[in-house]
């Protein structure tokens, strides 16, 4: 194979709101943490651990804004995209780092906005189409502590 790829794949729960940024022209920018677990059973003890790994998230312009309307704190998701590293200067003067997801495609399984009273007249996430973005929403109960 010649060519390479940058491709990710998460299904996860949003650990804190969409933090929204509106540039000038139009555009935006919306982050937000996810959370995935693997879950295991050590072999010496017998005991089942849980592990969470956070993911720093990035959606842009329409889709940014459709995550902002919909998605809360604790809600679960299916996301695709690619893998992006930012560099900066602190104030120290040193290098920071962080690694993000740069989503390109999401599908919504499960959202506390949809269900509300208030929602009722709100056309579904599913009648908007950002950016090949997908929205379908399912009902599932999940014991989280979000």
């Amino acid at each position: 194979m010649a060519g390479t790829i940058n491709k990710v794949i998460l299904i996860g729960h949003l650990g804190d709101e969409v933090k929204m940024h509106y540039f000038e022209g139009g555009n935006a920018i919306g982050r937000f943490p996810l959370a995935t677990n693997e879950t295991y059973t050590n072999k010496q003890t017998g005991e089942k651990v849980t592990t969470t790994e956070w993911h720093n998230l990035v959606v842009r312009n329409k889709l940014a804004e459709i995550c902002e309307k919909y998605l809360s704190k604790g809600d679960k998701v299916y996301c695709e995209g690619r893998i992006k590293t930012r560099q900066w200067d602190a104030e120290d003067g040193s290098k920071r780092y962080t690694t993000e997801i740069h989503v390109v495609d999401m599908t919504f399984l499960t959202t506390k906005k949809e269900t509300s009273p208030s929602m009722a007249n709100t056309p579904k996430p599913s009648t908007i189409e950002p950016q090949q973005a997908s929205s379908e929403i399912e009902d599932e109960d999940d014991d989280l502590p979000f």
